[in-house]
């Protein structure tokens, strides 16, 4: 079974369709770039994935779940960084992990472990507002992980980063597929 299947997934917002007859499959522990200019409904897709949105028309299975109809069981299977860098600024990245990971009803040693995969451990004690946005991006990818998920979504992860901290990136996603995560990931870089 693969980890991702669409079948003629379709969303449409009045009489605009961001995403048109969308089939594919990803299999498990595979890395799956989702090629396309700005405005060609990536994010729109990622979202029908996740189970954020509703399809206008087909369907698609996540980890073995409906994406629409069993959202509940597809949640723990998946990791979701999305284009805004939601974090806490004024709270240290250990912090930020700490609080989400309490959210969620995850253990609380996880944190370290996640900033280290994240290459952040020996900055995990400074506060957010004062990292690159690189380790920002570092810092949402070590959240979206906190509960090992199967399948990480990843929508732009290099946008707005310099060659140095784009290659960060693209080296974090080259570890966690070889330990066996599938990465679906959004751009619009060659």
């Amino acid at each position: 079974m693969a980890a991702i299947e669409a079948e003629n997934l379709s969303r449409a917002f009045g009489g605009r369709r961001a995403v048109d007859g969308l089939t594919f499959a990803v299999e498990d522990g595979e890395v799956f770039g989702f090629l396309g200019p700005n405005g060609a409904g990536k994010t729109t897709a990622l979202r029908l994935l996740t189970g954020q949105l509703n399809p206008t028309a087909g369907g698609a299975r996540v980890a073995g779940c409906d994406v629409v109809r069993e959202r509940e069981r597809l949640k723990p299977q998946i990791g979701v960084v999305s284009e805004q860098q939601n974090l806490y600024p004024r709270l240290s990245g250990r912090e930020n992990l700490a609080f989400s990971a309490q959210l969620y009803g995850v253990d609380g040693r996880r944190v370290t472990a996640a900033l280290a995969e994240a290459g952040l451990a020996e900055r995990a004690g400074d506060r957010v507002e004062h990292y690159s946005n690189g380790m920002k991006q570092r810092l949402l990818i070590a959240r979206a992980l906190l509960h090992r998920p199967r399948i990480l979504f990843l929508d732009e992860p290099t946008r707005g980063l310099d060659p140095g901290g784009a290659l960060g990136i693209r080296r974090l996603v080259g570890e966690l597929a070889a330990g066996g995560v599938t990465i679906f990931l959004t751009t619009h870089y060659m």
